[in-house]
């Protein structure tokens, strides 16, 4: 029975070593290796969406390291690169998209929702500022009834 275990065991992990493949790239100088890793370590994968495409195994994100790797041995620039990247899946392949009215709610909503919430505590700060003023009023009838408690605090204590 140990030996069946045993070679489970070692199948499994033989057939998982086998799953786990890397892409491996050749290029004719090192410009054009450090703009294939810069640009698959920049660019977002439209699928996983919180991974670069360097770090997602998903088919899309293989898809483009081939493009990447195709057009830069091509001797495409970074910005020609990222330009079709972004005409072919939007703003969202990048992790710094630009400043547009489709984006502007993203780069203005913290502004705004942080705005509004110091707004809010300054209203609200003085709204009880103003009630403490009312109601802390100070007159006579108060007064007479301070001391009215008080001699009768102190005519108790002599009893």
């Amino acid at each position: 029975m140990k030996k069946f275990f045993l070679v489970v065991l070692s199948c499994f992990f033989l057939s998982s070593v086998a799953i786990a493949a890397i892409d491996v790239y050749e290029f004719d100088t090192e410009e054009q290796e450090q703009q294939f890793k810069d640009l698959s370590n920049t660019l977002r994968c439209p699928k996983c969406q919180n991974n670069t495409i360097a770090d997602s195994n998903a088919e899309l994100a293989q898809d483009l390291r081939k493009k990447v790797y195709e057009m830069t041995k091509d001797g495409k620039s970074s910005d020609e690169i990222v330009d079709y990247m972004i005409d072919r899946y939007g703003n969202f392949v990048t992790y710094k998209p630009p400043f547009t009215v489709a984006t502007s709610v993203l780069w203005l909503s913290p502004l705004v929702v942080v705005l509004l919430g110091f707004g809010i505590i300054v209203m609200r700060g003085k709204k009880k500022k103003a009630q403490a003023a009312t109601n802390d009023e100070w007159n006579e009838d108060k007064e007479a009834r301070l001391k009215a408690l008080l001699e009768e605090d102190q005519n108790g204590d002599k009893k």
